[in-house]
């Protein structure tokens, strides 16, 4: 089984210090973001996931394992 990268989600990737950002396959996410950062800023954590996109999965996440339910 393959993955068509053109029918796959494509992820926002920003870089502060380039002030560029990109669109990647959702499975290219943590390579793309680590040949960025370790070919352009000598493996410094500056590219990521942009950051409403990061705190969104992370509430979808939450909010499937029961994580955000009042108790």
């Amino acid at each position: 089984m393959t993955t068509d990268d053109t029918d796959a989600p494509q992820v926002p990737i920003v870089c502060s210090a380039c002030e560029t950002t990109s669109r990647v396959p959702l499975s290219s996410v943590a390579d793309a973001v680590e040949r960025h950062n370790d070919q352009l800023h000598d493996g410094e954590d500056i590219a990521q996931v942009d950051p409403d996109i990061a705190d969104q999965i992370a509430d979808l996440v939450a909010t499937e394992l029961g994580l955000l339910e009042d108790t």
